[in-house]
């Protein structure tokens, strides 16, 4: 739960309140789920690909386009650009969000999530419902869960794709057409036309889709997506052992009465014999603070709630989603400079001291208020702040408190989270 706090005991704890309203809203929102979301499971590689294209021919072409800066409106940037795959296919460098547009002088919303491991694991977004009344007040209410991206809007990888070629801020292309053009005009244009047709581009619609297809096979085949040669895959195939220091990070980051990490980020070998992503693809509200590095973030109307909007819309009306974004996988986490949705941290220790003192030093990461007294959770307008962990484990302290690690447990749980990092060099 390092980058992540459970939502669901916050509804266990107020669902007697709540009793009333629920009653009322479920026949709302039953519709709205078996609409949105279907039962979850891993998102499934649509039919609408050639189906003479054979996978390799695919994949091989994804990775062209992937790489293809020339694809960007400034001929600078790539999918690539921002999914370095030096960087475990996440950002580069330690910009909050990295930049993109015509000029790339126009900042991102977000910071870059990795795109290695979750790809091919990844559920679609679904939200529970409990339809027996009983069950729902004594367990509680399941956060939502799947979907890629910070707020999981998307169900397929090709969507995901299709977003950051056409956003203002980022490739900058002003429609698919664009796209298919200047796809028509590279040097892998014949191997488009051999895979695809050779009257392809006479649809520059259908070409597009075709590209976005191509990039999807791409990550979801490549073996740089998912290497597992970390020293804990090691570690867990029984083949190396941890240090001492490992093992006491190990230890802390699994103790429920402390770090109580493994809540959200499970750190167990499947039943069958898979190993963990270190992610349970929930929805968390953390209160992360405010960012100033965020332009936008300078009017103060300005927010980001996540699974509430501003990029996702289906969700807006569902004020409890408000401040609620993806726990991502902490596979290669140390190897990060950029840390939370808002990329507010720029090193993995600091990340962890928040996770830690955000109630017991609240003081360190929140601006004062109009009180002098530090303004918790300023990032997230005050009438959405409920939806904030307050009740799992390390997040029920309160000002004054010892935090559950001290500096020397933290370097500790960093040198475990070090053992995430791919490219052991296995003897």
């Amino acid at each position: 739960m390092i980058f992540g706090a459970r939502a669901d005991d916050r509804y266990r704890l107020l669902a007697p309140v709540l009793f009333v309203s629920i009653v009322l809203m479920a026949a709302c929102h039953q519709g709205e789920y078996s609409g949105t979301a279907q039962a979850s499971g891993l998102s499934p590689t649509p039919a609408v690909a050639s189906a003479a294209a054979p996978e390799a021919a695919l994949a091989a072409l994804g990775r062209e386009i992937f790489f293809d800066a020339s694809l960007s409106a400034s001929g600078r940037q790539s999918c690539a650009s921002c999914h370095s795959p030096d960087h475990a296919y996440g950002p580069p460098d330690n910009l909050a969000v990295q930049m993109g547009g015509p000029q790339l002088d126009r900042q991102g919303m977000r910071a870059v999530p990795s795109l290695r491991y979750v790809l091919n694991r990844t559920p679609r977004w679904s939200k529970a419902f409990v339809s027996n009344m009983a069950e729902r007040i004594l367990e509680g209410d399941e956060p939502p869960a799947g979907g890629f991206g910070w707020d999981g809007r998307f169900n397929s990888l090709h969507e995901q794709a299709a977003f950051p070629l056409l956003a203002a801020n980022e490739m900058a292309n002003r429609n698919a057409a664009e796209v298919a053009g200047k796809i028509r005009r590279s040097a892998y244009a014949e191997d488009f036309r051999r895979t695809f047709g050779a009257d392809i581009f006479a649809s520059p619609e259908r070409a597009f889709m075709q590209a976005l297809l191509a990039i999807e096979r791409f990550e979801l085949d490549d073996a740089s997506f998912h290497p597992y040669d970390s020293k804990f895959d090691f570690y867990l195939d029984g083949k190396v052992s941890l240090s001492p220091q490992e093992q006491r990070g190990l230890a802390l980051f699994n103790d429920p009465q402390r770090g109580n990490c493994t809540s959200c980020h499970p750190d167990r070998k499947g039943a069958d014999g898979s190993h963990p992503l270190f992610t349970d693809y929930q929805f968390e509200a953390l209160g992360v603070p405010r960012n100033p590095e965020i332009k936008a973030n300078a009017d103060a109307r300005y927010v980001d709630l996540g699974l509430c909007g501003p990029l996702r819309k289906d969700q807006a009306l569902q004020s409890q989603y408000c401040g609620l974004f993806k726990t991502p996988s902490l596979r290669n986490v140390a190897r990060r400079q950029v840390f939370f949705h808002n990329g507010r941290f720029h090193s993995l220790k600091e990340a962890l001291q928040f996770y830690v003192q955000r109630d017991t030093a609240p003081q360190r990461w929140y601006p004062p208020g109009s009180n002098g007294i530090e303004e918790k959770f300023d990032d997230i307008p005050q009438k959405f702040r409920g939806n904030i962990d307050i009740v799992d484990l390390p997040l029920t302290r309160t000002k004054g408190q010892a935090p559950v690690w001290n500096d020397v447990e933290i370097d500790d749980v960093i040198a475990f989270l070090t053992t995430l990092n791919d490219g052991y060099e296995f003897q």
